[in-house]
């Protein structure tokens, strides 16, 4: 059985697990993608139940649920 999201959610949670206060700004200009298209990533990592923010979008941070990790 392979893996259950994609080569930009996967780099997206590798930078996550290394600073859980990393901001969408800041994933997009590491992977050199827009910020809709992190955004979009997101959305999907949390649908996976892999992901999820904790706290407000400025002073927050992510929390990754190692669940299928």
């Amino acid at each position: 059985m392979g893996r259950k999201w994609g080569e930009n959610e996967e780099k997206i949670l590798d930078i996550i697990n290394k600073d859980v206060f990393v901001t969408i700004s800041d994933i997009s200009k590491s992977l050199d993608i827009s910020t809709n298209a992190v955004e979009n990533n997101i959305s999907k990592l949390k649908k996976k139940g892999l992901l999820k923010r904790i706290g407000s979008a400025k002073g927050g941070h992510w929390e990754i649920i190692e669940k299928d990790l």
